[in-house]
């Protein structure tokens, strides 16, 4: 009986460790009416002034542009990666483009941000 009872702890213990490691390997974002959106279904953008998977969206830009934001411990899957941006802070970044939702977007579905800055800003898309 010991036996089964260690059997079950390690089992859960297997199971309990396993779980947040598939957590981590889902996408950082996801596709809503042809555009890419984060978990809480907020726009995500992309802009023009970035470069080489370098974000140039710093202080008040980032206020207004805030970063989708990545753990230090993201790793890049396909064609999601993560940049560490000026503020030792990381980012994701899809097709090596760093994304942003918009401060003025306030519910999901909405994407007020798109083609700002004459056209800096623009939607995401997969």
């Amino acid at each position: 009986m010991s036996q089964r009872t260690f059997s079950w702890k390690a089992l859960l213990v297997t199971v309990a460790l396993t779980l947040p490691a598939l957590a981590v390997a889902a996408d950082p974002a996801m596709t809503k009416d042809g555009m890419l959106v984060d978990h809480k279904g907020m726009a995500l953008y992309t802009f023009a002034k970035d470069a080489d998977g370098k974000s140039m969206c710093n202080d008040k830009c980032a206020t207004n542009w805030p970063p989708l934001k990545a753990e230090s411990t993201d790793k890049p899957m396909g064609k999601w990666t993560v940049i560490t941006r000026d503020d030792n802070t990381s980012q994701w970044a899809y097709d090596g483009k760093p994304l942003y939702t918009f401060i003025a977007d306030k519910k999901g579905g909405v994407a007020t941000g798109d083609g700002k800055m004459d056209g800096a800003w623009k939607v995401a898309k997969p």
